[in-house]
């Protein structure tokens, strides 16, 4: 599944940083605002240990990890709607993608100047917000300009979706994200075609120093503090030090690395995990001799939908699908003490795929 989380932020906050601790395509890093021309792509690995506890009950020849593509978008500043430093070029790169990670700098570093001259992550927020911000509302007032001809002349539709752009200029008026703007989802439509910026959902990454790795900082708390009443989820990651951690090839260095940071995993680990429920994702598993396999699908996905990920063959000649539940065979430790404690499902095209289930598909073409 094609699916994007960009990478984004104020420039120089250790974005591109975090990027290369993800990704195995690199981006350039240096003290130099503004110095990236074009956003970096990478496929990056969806830690699961699943994989390995279902590799304890089958033998397996090789273990396949579900992926998400993350987009490092060079720094933007005050006046990108505008073209300022980067400007147009990387707001057009965020419109592409599907979710977005916001970089906070909450570190300090005298080598390292801030754009704007001190580290606020809050202000910091709200210069990002502003720009996407302007942007949409760009957007809004050109496709209300296009309706209005139509609804002057007693096009009901048009007038209907005029009213709810309407609001939508209003709430970026009184800098409010599109996110946040109570709609029923007939309302949601009337914008679907515009790609709204502020609309996608956002995880925020607060970037520390060492020190503050484990229980964050002043300026963490007030970002958390900005954030109170939101559902935004916040994670803090030492971006420097994680890119120590991903320079380590023995994974007892890297064990040891972490434990003497207080860590008990890469921040970067978390951070996938939760950009994958960002994107509104999960994973079903299929399991056997030759590869143990983590497959992606959005929520609410049937299992004819979920066999179609594996192959467009299975979705169209669908028969059934045969269903355990992770747990199940984690516990019971086979298909067959799974069929014979009646944990062993026949479903058909109307089941709904839930997280962690292990399929097995039935088809015919």
């Amino acid at each position: 599944m094609a699916l994007q989380c960009g990478i984004t932020g104020i420039t120089n906050v250790g974005k591109t940083t975090i990027f290369n601790c993800l990704s195995n395509t690199k981006g350039e890093t240096n003290a130099f605002a503004f110095s990236a021309s074009r956003s970096n792509i990478g496929v990056v690995q969806v830690p699961d240990r699943r994989l390995y506890e279902l590799e304890k009950h089958q033998v397996t020849e090789k273990i396949i990890h579900t992926t998400v593509e993350m987009v490092d978008i060079p720094g933007l500043a005050k006046g990108s709607n505008k073209g300022e430093g980067v400007g147009n070029k990387f707001l057009g790169d965020i419109r592409n993608t599907d979710a977005l990670i916001h970089v906070l700098r909450c570190f300090d570093d005298e080598s390292l100047p801030h754009v704007d001259g001190s580290v606020d992550p809050v202000r910091d927020m709200e210069t990002i917000d502003l720009e996407l911000q302007v942007k949409d509302l760009e957007s809004v007032e050109k496709k209300a300009e296009r309706l209005r001809k139509a609804a002057r002349s007693g096009d009901k539709e048009a007038s209907n979706s005029l009213s709810v752009l309407e609001r939508f200029r209003e709430h970026f008026e009184n800098f409010n994200n599109a996110r946040t703007l109570v709609l029923k989802e007939e309302e949601k439509k009337v914008v679907d075609d515009l790609f709204l910026l502020t609309m996608k959902p956002v995880l925020y990454i607060c970037n520390v120093d060492e020190k503050s790795a484990v229980s964050g900082n002043h300026y963490v708390d007030a970002v958390k503090k900005y954030l109170e009443g939101s559902d935004a989820e916040v994670i803090i990651i030492a971006g420097k030090t994680e890119a120590e951690i991903a320079e380590l090839d023995n994974p007892e260095d890297r064990a040891a690395f972490l434990s003497d940071a207080g860590l008990d995993e890469p921040g970067v680990d978390k951070l996938v995990r939760a950009a994958y429920r960002l994107l509104d994702l999960q994973t079903f598993f299929t399991v056997g001799p030759k590869e143990i396999r983590a497959w992606t699908i959005r929520k609410g996905m049937t299992a004819p939908q979920a066999a179609g990920v594996i192959h467009s063959d299975l979705e169209r000649g669908f028969i059934r699908a045969e269903v355990m539940k992770y747990n199940d065979f984690i516990t019971l430790g086979s298909e067959h003490a799974c069929k014979e404690a009646g944990k062993f499902y026949i479903e058909g095209r109307n089941y709904i795929v839930e997280d962690g289930d292990i399929l097995h598909i039935r088809f015919n073409v």
